[in-house]
């Protein structure tokens, strides 16, 4: 049997990525083709280890191998990632970092930092390198939801200048303001103290290479945000909300301003926290406390995507109290949740990347 690359790279180029509507080829998702007799074997680049879709594209790879070249034709179909970016390398601030990705909710108390801490944990046990900026500066809490509320970070030089060196937890590189200030103190700065804060954790800190930074948002559209948007390129953003009419009206503001535009940052999907109740004794049972559907809703509204329902369960609090996310152990049904909303969210940065223009920072004079 006489196979040549050649014919590997015309079968494979009738492989089309789901989510991005073009072939492997095109792409340049191939590499590393190895022929040996009737043994074929290639890797396929994914745009992101936290893809849902891999499983497909390793099935229609073989199928297109045997329908196109022959049937005994061995196939080995290995996977790697190099997750996409539109802002890698073109700015002075965050360099080395691929995707800047917002997480905001319009109103406080709907877990927007359970739902940060534990994404960012699901995005790094996938396999990408995941930085986390706590960007509630008058209510940090996420060190307290990795379990290092006592960390210092510490300085170093580069290039004459001093660079803070983020604390890492579970393989998380995080900085908050909660690492500066004693938790009983309160921090009583105006706004624009605050926004300079924000400016010092984003170009003073020395993140190194990474595939997302998460920023955690505070609650409600508000100096922080546009702050953000101003400083550096930023890949998206992910709206946190729960099923509770006010939550969602809230909601609704926030993306409201990120799609104004003056800011025009692309909405990467909604998704909907303590979605239902599910008591540990009857794991089947849901009980739709705050109501049901509103992200869903909200998300058809807008023609964003919706990335899914986070439970009301007990696992998340005492995951967030114990300093390690829930999505590390906790029972199937919550690691689940949190799974697929890391991977739904790497997929629309993926399409994103793929089909929208380069992220520019905003210029908004106010």
């Amino acid at each position: 049997m006489n196979i040549t690359q050649e014919a590997v790279l015309k079968a494979l180029s009738t492989v089309e990525e789901p989510d991005l509507k073009k072939d492997l080829v095109t792409l340049n998702m191939v590499d590393k083709i190895s022929i040996d007799g009737n043994k074929v074997s290639f890797t396929i680049i994914l745009t992101t280890p936290a893809c849902p879709l891999k499983e497909l594209i390793r099935k229609r790879c073989e199928d297109a191998i045997h329908e196109h070249i022959n049937k005994k034709v061995e196939v080995t179909v290995n996977m790697t990632a190099e997750v996409t970016s539109t802002r890698f390398g073109t700015t002075p601030v965050l360099p080395k970092v691929k995707n800047v990705i917002a997480i905001a909710s319009g109103k406080g108390g709907v877990g927007k930092s359970t739902v940060t801490s534990n994404l960012a944990m699901a995005l790094t046990k996938s396999g990408a390198k995941v930085g986390l900026l706590d960007a509630d500066i008058y209510g940090p809490s996420i060190p307290t939801m990795y379990g290092v509320e006592n960390g210092k970070p510490e300085v170093t030089e580069v290039d004459g200048k001093n660079m803070i060196l983020p604390i890492e937890s579970l393989g998380v590189k995080i900085i908050s303001m909660g690492f500066l200030a004693p938790a009983e103190n309160a921090v009583v700065w105006r706004g624009p103290m605050a926004s300079k804060a924000l400016t010092q954790f984003l170009g003073d800190t020395l993140w190194g290479e990474l595939d997302y930074l998460l920023i955690d948002l505070p609650p409600g559209t508000s100096d922080i945000h546009l702050t953000l948007v101003q400083a550096v390129p930023v890949t998206g953003v992910l709206i946190v909300t729960t099923p509770q009419k006010v939550a969602l009206a809230d909601a609704i503001k926030g993306v409201a301003m990120f799609r104004q535009p003056q800011i025009n940052v692309p909405v990467l999907g909604v998704v909907e926290n303590m979605a239902y109740f599910t008591p540990a004794e009857l794991p089947d049972n849901k009980y739709y406390i705050f109501g049901k559907d509103g992200g869903k809703e909200l998300s058809r509204r807008f023609g964003v995507p919706f990335l899914g329902e986070i439970p009301l369960v007990q696992d998340i609090r005492e995951g967030g109290d114990n300093g390690v996310p829930a999505v590390q152990d906790a029972d199937e049904t919550t690691v689940k949740a949190f799974e697929g909303l890391a991977q739904g969210l790497a997929q629309q940065v993926a399409i994103r990347n793929a089909s929208q223009p380069k992220t520019q920072k905003v210029e908004i004079k106010v």
